[in-house]
């Protein structure tokens, strides 16, 4: 959250929160969203894996349904959960494809993740991926 105090915005977090900037911001937000993407992966294909998962009060749920595996993860990453909010968007426009749509993206910021070690600037590739 940030509010504006005589020019100066002024941010409230949460306690124990870390603020990041700049290429570690990136760094850390591609990891996240990667590691969304992975746990959905093994999913897709004739050799596609169930996931079994169980919730806080014990019940267990065992599916290979990407958004289903993804609501029942608690995230709390921004970017991680901007993965999840892709599938979700999915699921709700065409009813099938989250899985699918959550490892394409992975694998755009898995490309994104090199172009910017190579110094190509994000605005750059963005505008490469708009344009694909």
């Amino acid at each position: 959250m940030s509010q504006q105090l005589g020019g100066q915005p002024i941010l409230i977090l949460k306690e124990g929160t870390n603020r990041t900037r700049g290429r570690d911001a990136q760094g850390m937000n591609i990891t996240a969203a990667m590691a969304v993407a992975s746990a959905v992966r093994t999913t897709l294909g004739p050799k596609g894996m169930d996931k079994m998962l169980v919730d806080t009060i014990g019940d267990v749920v065992i599916t290979n349904d990407g958004v289903t595996i993804l609501k029942e993860m608690d995230i709390e990453h921004p970017a991680a959960k901007m993965m999840v909010e892709v599938a979700k968007t999915q699921d709700d426009e065409v009813g099938d494809g989250t899985t699918t749509a959550v490892v394409i993206g992975g694998e755009l910021l898995k490309k994104a993740e090199s172009l910017l070690e190579q110094d190509v600037h994000p605005t750059v590739i963005a505008h490469g991926y708009r344009m694909a």
